[in-house]
């Protein structure tokens, strides 16, 4: 009887985890398979936003003509290649983040990431991070086609602000999908918040004008859409001006405040996957 009980007590309780501390090897496991499920398809979720990105350049380009269109002084392809790389960025990174949790409580297949011994940062961190993954490669992809591209010149005039602000914006979008994927339940929600909040909110940031164009009204809209800030901020990296403000401080103040911006949706994010809501229920 003493040997059963302490047998016995060689188990831990029910519920009880084993695994504590940072699960590493779990949170890398899960990183390389989101990085894989979209390498398989490289040629649809990396190549095709590359081609489409480059579609908008070459449409604009040719309706206003290949030179004497100048905008924050420079040639309007120059001006606008950096606007379309990070749009392309943030779109990509939304579009991967949001598809994970989605597609696993549509299938049924959600207990895969729910059952293994992976805490609620630990799946953020993975998910997250193989969505900045893929808009890296997307914005790099999108930048060598710009680079082919005749009258458009991309050098790095702040590689610290391209570097920044290309992070911060993929990291953002990155955080907003998963969110998204938290609330949708069906492909359709995803589909309607692309459409009808992440697409207009990035075409509506300045990616093709400066805001300084638009009406006072419009021009404070502008300045309270954190996409702007994206986009001009690394536009900046790229050209060495910005419509933010008229000196470097106010990009450096933009940059701490997207930065600022990431960590409070992130832990809103973090705080809703660890309640389950809409996922354990």
């Amino acid at each position: 009887m003493g040997h059963g009980a302490n047998a016995g007590r060689r188990f831990a309780p029910k519920g009880e985890p084993q695994i504590t501390g940072f699960n590493r090897i779990g949170l890398w496991s899960l990183y390389i398979k989101e990085i894989r499920r979209f390498l398989k398809v490289q040629t649809q979720t990396v190549w095709a936003p590359a081609v489409t990105t480059l579609l908008f350049l070459v449409i604009f380009t040719v309706a206003l003509g290949r030179s004497g269109r100048e905008v924050l002084g420079y040639d309007f392809g120059t001006f606008v290649a950096p606007g379309l790389i990070m749009m392309g960025m943030m779109q990509n990174a939304f579009a991967n983040s949001s598809f994970s949790l989605l597609a696993g409580k549509l299938q049924g297949t959600i207990i895969d990431l729910l059952m293994p011994p992976l805490s609620e940062a630990e799946l953020m961190i993975a998910i997250v991070g193989a969505a900045m993954t893929r808009a890296v490669m997307v914005g790099a992809a999108v930048a060598f086609a710009m680079w082919l591209y005749p009258d458009v010149h991309l050098h790095a005039a702040h590689p610290w602000a391209i570097v920044w602000f290309g992070l911060m914006g993929a990291a953002m979008l990155s955080i907003f999908g998963l969110l998204a994927s938290i609330w949708a339940e069906k492909f359709d929600h995803n589909a309607a918040i692309t459409n009808f909040i992440v697409a207009p909110l990035s075409l509506l940031s300045g990616t093709f004008y400066v805001i300084s164009n638009l009406a006072p009204l419009f021009q404070t809209i502008s300045r309270a859409n954190p996409f702007f800030y994206m986009i001009s901020g690394f536009r900046y990296g790229f050209l060495g001006v910005s419509d933010i403000g008229n000196d470097n401080a106010h990009v450096v103040g933009a940059a701490i405040g997207v930065g600022v911006l990431n960590l409070v949706l992130g832990y809103v994010t973090y705080r809703v996957l660890k309640s389950g809501w809409k996922i354990k229920s």
